[in-house]
């Protein structure tokens, strides 16, 4: 039998939660409890031909980028780091299963108390990424073949090519592996940040308001453009680290 395209079935999976949600509007019967799809892609199209949406969902992409960017590169420097002063990892390594085991919600409290609202996406992006990569990373390095590393110290290879033939193909499955783990989480927690901490101009913003004011179909609008960003975000950035590991391969080779 002739399997099925993966797309027709991304399709078919996608068309049947659709049209689940219609059935459960159909079946509470309240535009103000449970908006229809129909209804919600109305307010959705309104919504993406304003300015308005543009500058909103930027200014969150803008606050989780930073985060994630931020972690993804301290992450990268404290594993080295742990993983050449052993000392180091015994001290961070507490930290940062805190930081996994501490609910977003305190975090959120925590930093609003001492700090202004609009920081506080931002930092609780960076704190959702940064154990992830830490402890991915420090595993990975862990797990590089003994055996090559003593052949790369025998025929005495300079640090940048041990780095490029050893080191990172080795990270490579670790670090793809953080990124898929934390970055839609990151997304998702740093817009629970913006609804708790309401900064201006924000998707978070936009869905605490559309609640307060009832404006069920405006909350479900803004929550599907959270579902579509993530989506981004998680395989947009996936597809770059890939792209730059290739682009970065690629000129391995040809130096070696």
């Amino acid at each position: 039998m002739k399997r099925i395209p993966k797309i027709f079935r991304i399709l078919f999976a996608v068309a049947f939660w659709i049209f689940v949600w219609w059935a459960a509007a159909k079946s509470v019967g309240s535009e103000l409890l449970f908006p229809a799809p129909a209804a919600v892609l109305k307010v959705l199209w309104a919504l993406v031909r304003s300015k308005e949406f543009y500058l909103v969902t930027g200014r969150s992409l803008l606050n989780v980028v930073t985060g994630i960017l931020a972690a993804v590169a301290l992450g990268v420097l404290l594993a080295g780091l742990c993983h050449r002063v052993r000392i180091l990892r015994d001290l961070f390594l507490p930290l940062m299963t805190i930081i996994k085991a501490t609910p977003v919600a305190s975090f959120i409290v925590l930093l609003l108390i001492f700090i202004g609202a609009a920081k506080v996406p931002s930092l609780i992006t960076f704190l959702i990424v940064l154990p992830v990569v830490w402890t991915n990373l420090d595993e990975g390095l862990d797990r590089i073949d003994t055996g090559l590393s003593e052949v790369a110290r025998v025929y005495r290879f300079s640090y940048p090519r041990r780095l490029r033939v050893l080191v990172l193909p080795s990270l490579r499955p670790y670090f793809l592996s953080a990124c898929r783990t934390s970055l839609g989480l990151a997304w998702k927690a740093g817009i629970a940040a913006e609804i708790l901490a309401t900064p201006r101009g924000t998707i978070g913003r936009m869905i605490g308001d559309a609640r307060l004011y009832l404006e069920t179909e405006q909350m479900f609008a803004w929550t599907l453009t959270v579902i579509l960003l993530s989506l981004l975000i998680e395989y947009g950035f996936v597809a770059l680290f890939r792209r730059l590991d290739r682009s970065a391969r690629a000129g391995g080779n040809r130096n070696a």
